[in-house]
């Protein structure tokens, strides 16, 4: 029903977790969580009584199954509406985590959040999209079978399902689809990530209180499917709700603290040789950003205070290199790239200090991610 961006970098060589693994689609793990499980137990106990509407020659057993069926097709619609996400995200470069079915719905984790209202509406069109191009399928596929038999109803139950899911996820409000074209919107129209997503909380709040109200609704007109709309709608509203909270906290920690600037937060870097003793190097670092320049003028690393200490205690005259944090591509910043980014950049790099550059590549600073972390909590530089 969901994408999400709050999820850290993917671990290699770690087992996903979350739920069963089904199988994986262009290196993606598709999970089915033990909730899902619940909410489809829930769907069969609250459809059964309902199929005698359509087919009312059904034994009681026909009516089990057929219920069990609906549940089944209502999952598939989710996952085929998180592929359609998925693969949208991976076309646009964005890696995704893992897709997982859980409860009354599925959440699509990417990596990374779109950096562009373009890419991040894109995704959230896609599955939409995909379920609305199936209910239809399904709803022309309804006119070749017999009309109120097992098989019409399980076709009319599909596109159902998939109407129901392309439909609801159009609503306005996070974390829905509908809310992220909403954000997407408004971040198109303001410049303003952040603007966008307090739109769609709103929306989502709206979105919430209208479940349950349609839910109060059915109770009081005595309708025949108040138990199974009371039961769908509390569940989804909930989950509406924590889904809106979480992106309303995740963009506080995405943003750059106002009124700090960069080299507010970036310490001085010392360059020193790599061969250096240990304790020489960690002497000198006195808070400072340490790089390790090997004798071809290589970089060999920033100076991991931590795993220097620990070495200089055992082996104070080892070379400092034997300390070194290697160097990568995604840990080296930008001067002149904007809070925004470096904010993501350090958020889903696995790194707790990264080397920043000037635009010709000379080392300007280093910062690390504690220094971030307290100036986002505080507002301001930390002391």
């Amino acid at each position: 029903m969901a994408v999400t961006g709050e999820q850290g970098p993917p671990r290699r060589g770690v087992a996903p977790e979350g739920g069963l693994l089904l199988f994986r689609v262009s290196g993606i793990p598709v999970l089915l969580a033990p909730s899902w499980w619940v909410g489809s137990l829930v769907i069969v106990v609250l459809y059964t009584p309902l199929v005698g509407r359509f087919l009312p020659g059904a034994t009681t057993l026909t009516s089990w199954l057929l219920a069990a069926a609906f549940a089944v097709l209502l999952g598939l619609s989710v996952l085929a509406h998180e592929l359609g996400h998925c693969l949208v995200a991976l076309r646009l470069g964005i890696p995704v985590r893992r897709l997982r079915l859980f409860l009354l719905g599925g959440l699509s984790e990417v990596a990374r959040t779109p950096r562009q209202p373009r890419h991040e509406g894109l995704v959230a069109a896609a599955g939409p999209a995909v379920s609305l191009l199936l209910g239809a399928f399904c709803g022309l596929l309804i006119f070749a079978v017999p009309p109120e038999s097992a098989a019409w109803l399980l076709i009319a139950e599909c596109a159902v399902a998939n109407f129901a899911v392309g439909i609801f996820n159009l609503l306005p409000g996070l974390p829905l689809d509908g809310g992220r074209l909403v954000r997407a919107g408004v971040w198109a129209a303001t410049g303003r990530r952040d603007k966008g997503t307090r739109a769609a909380v709103v929306g989502g709040g709206v979105v919430a209180a209208g479940l349950v109200f349609w839910a109060l609704w059915g109770l009081a007109a005595g309708s025949e499917d108040r138990w199974l709309r009371l039961g769908v709608c509390v569940v989804t509203a909930w989950f509406v709700i924590l889904g809106a909270r979480g992106e309303l906290a995740a963009e506080a920690r995405r943003g750059w603290p106002e009124g700090v600037r960069l080299s507010e937060l970036v310490r001085p870097v010392l360059q020193l040789p790599a061969e250096s003793p240990v304790s020489d190097a960690l002497a000198a670092s006195a808070g400072r950003g340490v790089v390790l320049v090997r004798a071809d003028g290589v970089a060999a690393g920033l100076l991991d205070e931590q795993a220097a200490a620990q070495l200089a205690g055992t082996s104070p005259h080892a070379p400092a290199e034997m300390a070194a944090e290697p160097i990568r591509a995604d840990t080296v910043l930008l001067s002149s790239e904007s809070g925004e980014e470096i904010a993501e950049r350090v958020r889903e790099t696995a790194a707790w200090q990264f080397l920043v550059v000037d635009d010709e590549g000379r080392p300007a600073g280093v910062l690390r991610r504690e220094d971030l972390r307290a100036a986002m909590t505080r507002g301001r530089p930390p002391a």
